[in-house]
């Protein structure tokens, strides 16, 4: 058995939702060595099963070579009720807006019934609706193409990122704009699809959706996702990345997450019908190639 590293420090909490949690000469288990006061931080967080933690002080910190005790994780379990399929996308309608300012659908008719009868045997009859649309309609999947030239477009992705994967849900405070990394440490996202939920679908189809004031996950929060070897990650707001003004079109969410592979899904619906976490989830667009977004038909299948 290797080196193992145990750190020694005080803690000051502070929570989201008001009041806070002090600890005095708190030992955790360490990777390594060598620590930052945020990894350890997020560390403590995760440990302790924190929830809307807004911020972690460390100080008196000490490394000490010792075995490790061992950590309580989260649990990811399939208990709970008969298995369910939960639609979490928004409808595609005729002249829909998703995002504002930009052109919504167009819905008509190729082939109508009366047209096709002239096609076909008597009593044989099909419709074929046509659709003219901007690939980032309704509920919708972010490729690497979509940030990064060269990179893999929708024909490039591969379902293991997009289908059936073990979710978990990060419930976002009312009020709370920004999902940071301290947010997320809770969590166990290795191999996950991440949901951010923070109930901005609500407004969805209205001025309000794509007000300054929607929730984002910051570039730092994006990165941790990153590090920790999230799959994909999603949320049901207008986008994953700041769009107030104060941004100024900087999008750290999306260069972190698309950079390193991880498909983003955005404008997803439903997250208040998911556990926490035991159950499956899917977002597969078509294989349309020289395409970077493309609408998903998102579900998530809840296990018994």
């Amino acid at each position: 058995m290797g080196e193992q590293w145990r750190a020694q420090f005080d803690a000051e909490v502070s929570f989201a939702n008001g009041g806070g949690l002090r600890t005095e000469g708190f030992r955790l288990d360490i990777p390594g060595r060598e620590i930052t006061d945020d990894d350890l931080a997020a560390l403590f967080v995760r440990h302790l099963g924190l929830l809307m933690v807004a911020e972690v002080r460390i100080s008196a910190k000490t490394i000490i070579e010792e075995p490790h005790k061992g950590g309580r994780g989260v649990a990811v379990d399939g208990s709970g009720a008969d298995r369910r399929l939960v639609e979490l996308s928004h409808v595609i309608s005729d002249g829909m807006t998703t995002l504002p300012d930009w052109p919504g659908p167009r819905i008509t008719e190729w082939l109508t019934f009366a047209a096709s009868r002239e096609r076909y045997a008597p009593g044989t009859e099909f419709h074929v609706a046509r659709i003219d649309m901007i690939a980032n309609t309704g509920t919708y999947l972010d490729t690497p193409a979509h940030r990064w030239a060269g990179r893999d477009d929708l024909t490039g992705v591969s379902l293991d990122r997009l289908a059936d994967l073990p979710g978990v849900v990060v419930r976002v405070p009312a009020g709370i704009r920004a999902v940071d990394r301290l947010m997320l440490a809770p969590y166990e996202v290795a191999g996950r699809a991440v949901l951010l939920h923070t109930g901005w679908d609500a407004h969805f189809g209205t001025d309000r959706y794509g007000a300054p004031d929607a929730p984002y996950l910051t570039g730092d929060a994006a990165q941790a996702l990153v590090d920790a070897g999230a799959t994909l990650v999603g949320i049901d707001s207008i986008n994953i990345d700041d769009m107030s003004p104060a941004a100024a079109g900087v999008r750290p969410a999306h260069s972190a997450l698309l950079a390193a592979g991880i498909p983003i899904v955005e404008h997803l619906t439903g997250l208040d019908a998911l556990p926490p976490d035991g159950f499956r989830f899917t977002a597969a667009p078509p294989m349309v190639a020289g395409m970077a977004t493309f609408p998903v038909r998102a579900f998530a299948v809840v296990n018994p």
